[in-house]
């Protein structure tokens, strides 16, 4: 009898999630260059060719955890409500993210998420492949803002998504580095979100079409 559709999609899901968790306990220990994909593969007992049908790379096995949230600002302008804009529509989400404590946002002051945020910002081949799809979130915001309001064109979509895109990655480290300093993510709470409406304040001087 073949398995339900949703169940193998939901086993997968699971497979994926703990080969993830496996890789990032060891990398966490030992260092991300000290330990080889065979050894993720044994931790999680797969073997390796198995790893690779759900990763693409050694990076993505860390960066999951992020690519949870690609295109999340393309969708949030693409199911805005009526009357709201692109650029009001981002920053509501991204401050609720912030009241949620998102690791996404930098302000999330687990200790293991800390140690998981020092990892990525520290390891070259981490931030060249975070960098590959941090590019695909920004062409899939740029089509969204090139649907939301046509008229502005496709550079300027484009250029607005950079920046966009900046902002939140700029705000990130900045919530992660002042978590650093040993303040915890309620104290660091009220700058993060005045920092946030300052950079959406700068966005839609320099991005009317989009305010």
């Amino acid at each position: 009898m073949c398995e339900p559709a949703g169940r193998r999609e939901r086993k997968k899901r699971r497979t994926h999630d703990a080969l993830s968790a496996a890789a990032i306990a060891l990398f966490l220990d030992r260092g991300f260059g000290a330990v080889s994909v065979a050894e993720v593969a044994a931790a999680a007992g797969v073997s390796k060719p198995t790893l690779f049908t759900y990763f693409t790379s050694k990076e993505d096995l860390v960066l999951h955890r992020i690519l949870d949230h690609r295109g999340e600002f393309a969708r949030v302008v693409a199911q805005r409500p009526a009357g709201s804009s692109p650029l009001a529509a981002i920053e509501e989400h991204l401050a609720a993210g912030l009241e949620r404590r998102e690791p996404v946002t930098g302000l999330n002051d687990d200790r293991e998420v800390l140690a998981y945020h020092g990892m990525v910002f520290s390891t070259p081949s981490l931030l060249g492949r975070l960098a590959q799809h941090t590019g695909q979130d920004e062409d899939a915001l740029a089509a969204a803002l090139a649907a939301a309001v046509p008229a502005a064109g496709e550079l300027a979509a484009r250029l607005a998504a950079a920046q966009i895109i900046a902002v939140r990655r700029v705000l990130a480290r900045e919530n992660w580095a002042r978590l650093g300093e040993g303040r915890s993510a309620a104290q660091v709470f009220p700058d993060a979100l005045a920092a946030a409406h300052q950079a959406f304040r700068a966005l839609r001087r320099a991005l009317p079409d989009y305010a």
